[in-house]
């Protein structure tokens, strides 16, 4: 229990883990949380964001262009592993037990926002921590064309990656010091990014509150193309 403690406490300390992972450990990380199931529980939003900072205050010797390259990269290629994961095994995911590093609530909630969203999921999801690892493997799931959901996934990955390490960049350039409170600016990204998340369940909660709870089962993955 105490290593699997030091284990999530290095993994959300998020300037430590770019100092100590530099540029290949964030691509690491970036694919392993948008290409594979048990990457949900990594900080990918804060950890774009804080590198964009570390960038700009000198303490991260990484060209910002290259930077965005090789993430964009990164986040492009886990989406589409995502997408092969969730075509090969189909709708038989949603029977996959609980395990520690799976949940198959996680599953079923990236496939209701999919049934509501549509393609366009792939690039609304990027902004959405733990629905951006399951939505391309619902996607897959639903068969939905893979040359449509690559365009999403490129636009989707480009967009996510640039908006978070450059507002991170231009951040650390014009506040003094930032880089010295990046424990505030990490907790502030995760709330943000958590927030649309927690409005969406409790929107859900009342729209079911009195209502006969069905029986669950794995849902039907429909195409969305």
């Amino acid at each position: 229990m105490d290593l699997i403690r030091q284990f999530f406490q290095s993994v959300y300390n998020v300037p430590e883990l770019i100092r100590l992972g530099g540029l290949f450990g964030m691509v690491v990380v970036v694919f392993a949380e948008t290409g594979l199931l048990v990457g949900f529980f990594l900080p990918g939003d804060s950890l774009l964001l804080t590198a964009g900072v570390l960038v700009a205050a000198g303490e991260f010797k990484v060209d910002i262009l290259w930077l965005n390259i090789a993430l964009m990269l990164a986040a492009i290629a886990g989406d589409a592993t995502g997408y092969w994961i969730g075509r090969r095994a189909g709708t038989a995911i949603y029977g996959r037990p609980d395990s520690f590093l799976f949940r198959r609530k996680h599953l079923v909630a990236a496939h209701e926002f999919y049934e509501r969203h549509g393609g366009k999921t792939i690039v609304l999801a990027r902004f959405m921590p733990i629905i951006r690892t399951f939505a391309p493997v619902v996607a897959g799931a639903a068969e939905m064309s893979y040359w449509r959901f690559a365009s999403y996934n490129v636009f989707g990955g480009i967009g996510w990656v640039a908006s978070m390490t450059l507002a991170g960049y231009f951040l650390g350039r014009s506040v003094p010091d930032i880089d010295k409170n990046l424990h505030l600016v990490v907790a502030v990204v995760i709330f943000l990014s958590l927030l649309p998340a927690v409005i969406g369940y409790l929107r859900s909660r009342f729209r079911t509150k009195g209502a006969k709870t069905p029986v669950a089962g794995p849902p039907l993955a429909t195409p969305k193309e």
